[in-house]
């Protein structure tokens, strides 16, 4: 699929001007940093150098003193504590960080995580039941709880008390829990509204342990999980999230707990992990317990002590990934077929599809596979327990929650941001809502919305790229929402030996401009630039700079993201 290649709007000339004197680095990329949002040189030290010093308080979080009095009191008391999330990367981070953090204080604590299948997202009424049953008193629970409302108030009949920690948009009415602590509560002033569930749990830590007079160390072993949950919920990175995912990094790169530690060894890299490193291999293989067997087996690995039971638990967990890739492949080749078997379908602005077959444990993943074919909003269902159960994705600039408000009333139940969201409906009004959601898609998405674009962060030549300048990009990471790799243009470009194609589909090039290096490129996907490019031909491309690191060598590389010949742009 072609992209539009889109040029980010650049800062202030005056701004850049005196900002690359102080800094004395090259023009070019103190633009990028002027880009986005950094003005002067002690925002640019912060960026650069972030420390954990600057993380917030965490008592300005709404509700915080609320909760460390009811763990006091029930600490204290001896009362039985239940840790409860989600069962994806997110929520299993969060339990496996908070059941680590408050065991050093209670052997009267236990975790939980719903049944995906049986149970379904958040707090359910099973695992309230569960909670009486073992005499539980309170409940504190992760990344789920905001929209409970019902739950909670069932678990109040029953005397058993709530502390929500999450981070997903409250209703019109928040739960009677006895704290509820979420940045984007309407009444919260907590600074920064963007943290994971994990960070929501990491800050009722931290707070812990600032009321109790307890070193840092004691939250702070936990940035590895912390970074985790940034990476596979794909939060912003910037603010606080920055300084955690940073420290986190460099505490999976040095010291990772146990679990993680044989979670790395299993998928054959124990070393430098980049966050996109976590998101393409960490996060699916977490994410596969919940999806295939039941998310108590992340947790379970995440808490290990012990390398031998770690390596044991990784190792299951790495066979349940691969039965996820089995599972969701097939499922993927089902759906396209139904939609490139459909002139209908095809020529909609919007993909829904269902099967009462498909595993709900992977329809997430259909959903962006089928939004990265077809780029435009996406719902695939599935059958769960006498209701159909969806996940939805959208793409970039387009509000999928605003368009499933629209919805509401054919909608049982639904929860969820302007990128992704899950729902819950009868089988008997999929149609009408098929009908409805393409209807107000349709009538509130643009055309460019539907095409795929490249921000291009800056134009520059290739004899700018040298060690330094790569040395201050690499410093620019960790690299993701809010702060992606920077992707540079050059123009009037030539290949230097001719292209070859690795692994059916990926294109090897050596590139250069007049009196530049030659500089080595991979182009994945971009396999038919074998025979369109010609010597002698100029040529632009877009790409991001990296290093690639073979048998432990470290060399420079151009991943190329797309290219332009004779203004005609390729991807």
């Amino acid at each position: 699929m072609k992209k539009r290649w889109v040029q980010a709007v650049k800062g202030k000339v005056e701004t850049t001007g005196s900002l690359a004197q102080q800094l004395n680095i090259d023009t070019s990329l103190v633009e990028i940093l002027v880009q986005r949002g950094i003005s002067s040189f002690q925002e640019a030290k912060d960026f650069f150098r972030p420390q954990l010093t600057q993380l917030h308080d965490p008592f300005l979080m709404k509700d915080m003193d609320k909760a460390i009095a009811r763990i006091d009191l029930a600490l204290a008391a001896g009362e039985n504590i239940m840790i409860y999330g989600d069962y994806d990367v997110d929520g299993t981070t969060s339990v496996a960080l908070t059941f680590s953090f408050f065991s050093q204080f209670t052997s009267a604590i236990e975790y939980y995580i719903p049944d995906r299948h049986k149970e379904g997202y958040g707090i359910s009424t099973a695992g309230i039941d569960h909670a009486k049953a073992q005499g539980i008193t309170l409940i504190i629970a992760l990344d789920c709880g905001i929209k409970s409302n019902d739950k909670i108030d069932y678990a109040n009949t029953l005397g058993i008390d709530f502390i929500i920690c999450d981070h997903h948009l409250p209703g019109d009415e928040l739960p009677a829990a006895i704290a509820v602590l979420d940045p984007k509560r309407s009444d919260c002033p907590y600074p920064f509204k963007e943290l994971a569930g994990c960070g929501i749990g990491f800050k009722l830590a931290q707070a812990y342990c600032i009321t109790h007079n307890l070193p840092a160390e004691n939250y702070e072993r936990y940035l590895d999980l912390v970074m985790v949950s940034i990476a596979a919920d794909i939060v912003p990175i910037n603010d606080e999230n920055r300084t955690l995912a940073y420290y986190g990094l460099i505490k999976l790169n040095t010291n990772p707990c146990t679990g993680l530690k044989a979670l790395m060894d299993s998928c054959g890299k124990n070393k430098d992990f980049t966050i996109t490193d976590v998101v393409f291999s960490l996060a699916p293989r977490i994410n596969a317990a919940g999806r295939m067997d039941h998310g108590n087996q992340a947790v379970k690995m995440l808490l290990c002590t012990a390398d031998t039971l770690a390596t044991e638990q990784s190792l299951f967990i790495n066979l349940q990934n691969t039965d996820r890739k089995i599972t969701d492949q097939n499922i993927t080749a089902e759906a396209l077929a139904l939609i490139d078997e459909s002139e209908i379908l095809i020529n909609k602005k919007t993909t829904v599809v269902y099967n009462d077959q498909w595993n709900k444990g992977v329809i997430g993943i259909v959903a962006s596979r089928l939004t990265e074919k077809y780029f435009r909003p996406t719902i695939v269902l599935t059958l769960s327990n006498g209701m159909m159960t969806g996940s939805a994705r959208s793409v970039p600039g387009y509000d999928l929650y605003e368009a499933l408000l629209s919805c509401a009333d054919l909608l049982e139940q639904f929860g969820g941001h302007k990128f992704a969201a899950g729902m819950t409906i009868k089988p008997e009004n999929i149609e009408a809502f098929a009908e409805r959601f393409e209807t107000v898609v349709a009538a509130t998405i643009t055309e460019n919305l539907l095409c795929p674009e490249i921000l291009i962060d800056n134009e520059i030549s290739l004899t700018q790229i040298d060690g330094k300048f790569q040395r201050i990009l690499a410093q620019m990471a960790p690299f993701g929402p809010a702060n992606p790799a920077p992707v540079f243009v050059s123009h009037d470009v030539f290949y230097a030996g001719r292209p070859y194609i690795v692994g059916a589909k990926h294109l090897k090039l050596s590139i250069k401009q007049q009196n530049s290096s030659i500089f080595e490129t991979i182009g994945f996907g971009l396999a038919e630039f074998e025979q369109l490019l010609k010597p002698d031909q100029p040529f632009s491309v877009c790409y991001t700079i990296e290093e690639n690191v073979w048998k432990e060598q470290k060399r420079l590389q151009l991943n190329i993201k797309a290219i332009e010949i004779n203004n005609q742009s390729y991807q």
